[in-house]
């Protein structure tokens, strides 16, 4: 080892950096990530702010709620007449026009009545001929009640003419006349009874040329024949039928008493309950969309038809009783109806929730 070259060992005991002293020695570069967080973290709350912004400009001008339904005129039908359904015509959810047959009432009962009412008319004309026939119309009780004045007075003349002579007794003078009395009395009775006859067939103003007994047997004539006509119920609009199944063959009805409904769904109508606080802008005519949730993505436009009169709760069955010392203020609801100005791509169902805002800039 000591015969080395010198040259070699001179090279040999040169240091030789190390790579950790040389890497631990440069000077420390900045990390880019670290930036990029920075960045975001100032930029996120910008975008909140900016977005809260833009969501509270795109908010002025207009009133919403969620408190709001598809609504549709409906009428519910029910029998004038009572007894048990004799026939069914329509089915739950049929199509109907004006004047189909829903259902028929037995009209048993009614036919009855219409023929007892044809034999009272002719119960009061057979009297009224018997009373324009009868002998105190004609008179001849009177005439013969004079006849009877005229024979009693010439017996009382004789009877008096014998009593101024003598040749007749009290009893008998007092017998004629008591005859004479009577037969103007029979005269009195038998014009009383004219005048009473004549009364009876005579017509008043409110159904001249007619007696009052053959009137009031034909107004129950048409009562019963009406009944009968009603024992036939048809639809009153057009529309859908809905809740049929109460229709059942045999089943007891109570007049008036509803047992179908139609609904007129070629007209829609959305009532939307807004808040008393949202009414100060709101006016007839501006415009509204209309998002139903039973439709996502389906938009209608609409206008303010009307307003309410009055609050929700004003129109309750049970209206709230305010004047008591618990009272708490409760912000109430007013009813507020919207048009439909577009047909829906959809079909549109009674009662279906919806969605309504309310243009009160008018613009939409």
């Amino acid at each position: 080892m000591a015969d080395r070259d010198p040259a070699i060992v001179k090279a040999d005991s040169t240091p030789v950096a190390s790579p950790v002293a040389e890497e631990l020695a440069a000077p420390p570069a900045k990390a880019p990530g670290k930036l990029r967080r920075v960045a975001v973290m100032g930029l996120v709350p910008l975008l909140i702010i900016g977005g809260a912004v833009t969501y509270w400009y795109t908010l002025q001008g207009k009133v919403s709620t969620d408190n709001a339904y598809v609504q549709q005129d409906k009428v519910s039908v029910s029998a004038e007449v009572g007894g048990k359904i004799a026939s069914v015509g329509v089915r739950e959810d049929q199509n109907v026009k004006v004047g189909d047959v829903l259902f028929t009432v037995d009209p048993s009962t009614y036919q009855i009545q219409l023929a007892q009412a044809d034999a009272a008319i002719a119960t009061a004309q057979a009297s009224a001929t018997a009373l324009a026939n009868s002998s105190d119309l004609s008179g001849a009780d009177a005439s013969a009640a004079r006849e009877d004045i005229g024979f009693a007075q010439a017996n009382l003349a004789r009877q008096q003419a014998l009593w101024n002579r003598g040749f007749t007794t009290k009893a008998a003078y007092e017998a004629a006349q008591h005859q004479v009395a009577q037969a103007r009395e029979q005269l009195r009775l038998a014009e009383a009874r004219q005048v009473e006859a004549r009364a009876k067939l005579a017509t008043g103003s409110q159904v001249p040329g007619v007696l009052p007994a053959i009137a009031a047997a034909q107004a129950q004539r048409r009562a019963a024949e009406l009944a009968l006509t009603r024992t036939v119920v048809r639809a009153p609009m057009a529309g859908r039928v809905s809740q049929a199944d109460r229709l059942q063959i045999g089943q007891e009805i109570v007049s008036g008493l509803p047992v179908v409904t139609i609904v007129k769904n070629t007209v829609s109508y959305v009532e939307a309950n807004f808040k008393e606080t949202d009414l100060a802008d709101m006016r007839v005519g501006q415009p509204a969309t209309i998002e139903l949730d039973a439709y996502p993505g389906v938009k209608l436009k609409g206008h303010v038809s009307s307003i309410g009169a009055g609050t929700g709760s004003e129109f309750s069955v049970l209206p709230a009783q305010n004047a008591t010392g618990n009272w708490v203020k409760v912000t109430q609801r007013v009813p507020v109806r919207i048009a439909i100005d577009e047909a829906s791509p959809r079909p549109l169902l009674a009662g279906l929730s919806s969605h309504v805002t309310v243009d009160t800039d008018g613009k939409r």
